[in-house]
């Protein structure tokens, strides 16, 4: 089965992580012609006191 992850900061809510994990899958699904339902999705999300942007935390970066 073909896995698709992704890392990205905490997002808002369950219905935007269900139309991400859609997305991701319908286009990999059309580029590789593998069919939807064989798709695996992870979402790691982090903090953002877990992320370092051009040597700073991402939340002194973003208040």
């Amino acid at each position: 089965m073909p896995v698709i992850t992704i890392d990205l900061g905490t997002m808002a809510n369950k219905e935007k992580k269900c139309e991400l994990v859609q997305a991701l899958t319908e286009a990999a699904s059309t580029v590789t012609q593998i069919p939807a339902e064989k798709f695996i999705v992870f979402i790691n999300e982090m903090e953002r006191d877990n992320i370092g942007v051009g040597g700073k935390l991402l939340s002194d970066i973003i208040k």
